[in-house]
């Protein structure tokens, strides 16, 4: 399967586990095929890099740079080209998860944000949290 995971998920996935832990898991075992852009990366980076995850990076023995490079290491950077601001869209701040999704010709958008969860999908492209994920790659 192919898939856009939003930034929310790798944070949670590298740093508490859970179901985005096993998400994670799965793109490392090959089950999942994730593609970020270069806006989403820079994202990344700039979330990764809050004090107030710096306890749980020395929990996991992790800085925010290893982390960067464990999502680099399995992710397809694309060059998304931005698309306009669709209409439903209550958080314009989640339009390039949308443009990545759209350009990468995922088939789906793994997600927390209650905002693009509502959309339930873009452009043809469902939109679903991690649990549905799991359950689609039969890891429920």
């Amino acid at each position: 399967m192919r898939a856009v995971v939003d930034n929310n998920l790798f944070v949670s996935g590298l740093l508490w586990g859970d179901k985005p832990g096993r998400l994670f898991n799965a793109v490392v075992a090959g089950r999942l095929q994730i593609f970020l852009s270069e806006a989403l990366l820079a994202e990344l980076c700039e979330v990764l890099q809050r004090s107030k995850f710096a306890a749980r990076f020395a929990l996991k023995e992790l800085t925010p740079e290893t982390a960067l490079a464990q999502v680099r290491a399995v992710a397809r950077v694309v060059h998304a080209p931005p698309i306009p601001l669709p209409a439903l869209l209550r958080d314009a701040d989640d339009l390039p998860v949308l443009a990545c999704a759209v350009f990468a010709q995922v088939d789906v958008i793994i997600t927390g944000d209650n905002d693009l969860l509502a959309l339930e999908s873009f452009e043809g492209i469902p939109i679903i949290d991690a649990a549905e994920a799991l359950t689609r790659l039969g890891l429920s």
